[in-house]
């Protein structure tokens, strides 16, 4: 499927970027390009790769023909580029919108204009019931990217997303942020040690990935079975396996952030399916015309796929998964 293709990365110098560009190269594609604003993360993958496979090209998702050039005899386009810190968007809302909204449209009539053969987005827990503005703009990515395979016409181009939580101790997430604390002061900082969040490493997030560009027909949003982990238990598992002691601290919820996080929604789940290695959530538009190409699929006996209503990792658990991605050193 991947062998000798042509691949955009938008937001490819990020974690996620820079693992899905690994894993990409491993089934010998023709040429990844990576898509981004950072210069100096360029630079810095450049050199980690050293492969003639990739090209890096400077550019916004809000500049139209930057991207529109990019995108030329571009085959697969997997978009990840966005603003994603929630308390950031909280004061700086219409910045967000012009990236994750309008930047998001922008990739939508590039993929549309050159005839790519699938745009697959990169979508967040976040965007389901949004509480905060990042999570408002990820859910609209999503329904723009699921929306244009309504209007496409004649275009071959399969448009579809993925949506999971945090990837486990990526860059921005819970984890690094714990252990900067426990290495410069000692204190971690700690809202409410009861809330749960979703737990997916990186290499669950990119099979995800590479599940939804080989089955998508167009219009799905692909969803993967998750456990989840208590912030508290997270804490006594670092405890378990960090050489230094520390304490935490008590500080105020962000704006903007929930106690449990959500992926599937009461009113999506009725739309959604089980198809084994995943859940996929069906528009009502396409959901009889997506539902008869897939076979084996069942029924979601859930009313609401939420992180404090699945099994959770015990501390020993977590404890194997901050080893096994080395966190700890």
């Amino acid at each position: 499927m991947l062998k000798g293709k042509n691949i955009l990365i938008t937001g490819g110098t990020g974690s996620l970027g820079k693992a899905l560009t690994k894993k990409l190269l491993s089934f010998n594609p023709k040429v990844i390009r990576i898509f981004s604003r950072n210069e100096i993360n360029q630079i810095n993958m450049n050199d980690q790769f050293n492969d003639k496979r990739l090209s890096f090209l400077i550019g916004d998702i809000r500049d139209k023909r930057r991207l529109k050039r990019a995108v030329e005899d571009i085959d697969i386009v997997i978009h990840a580029a966005a603003l994603k810190h929630i308390d950031i968007g909280e004061y700086n809302p219409f910045e967000f919108i012009k990236t994750n909204i309008d930047g998001s449209q922008n990739v939508v009539d590039a993929c549309m204009d050159e005839e790519v053969e699938i745009l697959l987005g990169i979508s967040t827990d976040k965007a389901v019931s949004p509480l905060n503005l990042y999570g408002a703009t990820k859910l609209t990515m999503e329904k723009l990217i699921i929306a244009a395979n309504h209007y496409k016409g004649k275009r071959k181009t399969k448009f579809c997303c993925v949506r999971y939580g945090n990837v486990f101790a990526s860059q921005g997430s819970v984890v690094p942020k714990f252990l900067d604390q426990i290495n410069s002061n000692g204190v971690l900082t700690v809202t409410d040690g009861s809330m749960t969040r979703f737990n997916i490493i990186m290499d669950d997030a990119l099979d995800l990935i590479l599940f939804a560009l080989k089955k998508s027909k167009g219009g799905e949003v692909f969803v993967p079975k998750l456990k989840a982990y208590k912030v508290i238990d997270l804490i006594e598992s670092l405890k378990l396996v960090s050489k230094k002691r520390f304490k935490t601290k008590k500080i105020p919820i962000r704006p903007g952030e929930k106690m449990h996080e959500v992926l599937l929604n009461m009113y999506e789940i009725k739309f959604s399916i089980d198809v084994g290695d995943c859940y996929v959530l069906l528009t009502p538009n396409n959901n009889s015309l997506i539902k008869n190409s897939y076979h084996n699929f069942k029924r979601l006996n859930m009313k609401i796929y939420s992180s404090d209503k699945v099994p959770l990792l015990s501390k020993t658990e977590l404890k194997s998964i901050l080893i096994k991605q080395k966190l700890i050193k």
